[in-house]
């Protein structure tokens, strides 16, 4: 997150993260997931190439290109039960002007083929609480970012839905933090409990 505090770039993350939200209840009310991840995808361009707090250098070529993605692979999404830790953990991540940024794990989701591993969801004590789920797969450091990218950050408007215990988990909707635009930026990176050595072509990639 960026350190400058002024009146106008606070407006501009506030509107930024109020579009975020607005996008993914759109893509929440899609009759069809395909056509909520078209959305998403037009949604995130349009943030990234034409929004004041764009993590993209004025020079980048992807704000005339937009975002490169996988296409959309429905084997990736899933609705999977959120299971209870057996011990409390929490971690604390360094996210530089902002502080220390804590998380307290609230449980794992397993994902079946062609995925087959195990993810934890940690619960954001910031911002009033969010779910974060940050993975790091086989892509990454290749064709993905190498320090992993976010799939759920609700605290910031990245909610998928679910029910009751159960999560949607939509891979395609996996998304590279800003500090692998710029580095200005402090994100909390995917641990060792978010690590799959399954590589999910699907979401965004180098």
């Amino acid at each position: 997150m960026e350190s400058r505090t002024d009146a106008g770039t606070a407006l501009q993350l506030a509107d930024w993260r109020r579009t975020v939200a607005e996008l993914y209840a759109q893509v929440r009310a899609a009759a069809e997931p395909a056509a909520g991840h078209a959305r998403w995808r037009v949604g995130r361009d349009a943030l990234f190439t034409r929004h004041p707090q764009s993590p993209l250098a004025a020079t980048d070529p992807l704000r005339d290109t937009g975002l490169p993605y996988w296409p959309y692979d429905p084997a990736l999404r899933f609705e999977v039960p959120v299971t209870p830790p057996d011990a409390p953990q929490r971690r604390d991540v360094d996210t530089g002007a902002d502080g220390v940024t804590s998380y307290e794990l609230l449980g794992s989701v397993r994902l079946p083929a062609p995925v087959s591993g195990t993810l934890a969801v940690w619960w954001t004590r910031q911002y009033g609480g969010g779910l974060f789920l940050p993975v790091r797969d086989g892509t990454a450091g290749r064709t993905s970012y190498g320090a992993g990218r976010y799939l759920l950050d609700t605290a910031k408007g990245a909610d998928l839905g679910g029910a009751g215990d159960r999560l949607v988990l939509d891979l395609n909707f996996l998304y590279h933090p800003s500090c692998r635009y710029d580095d200005s930026w402090v994100c909390p990176l995917a641990p060792a409990e978010n690590t799959v050595t399954a590589e999910i072509r699907a979401g965004e990639r180098l």
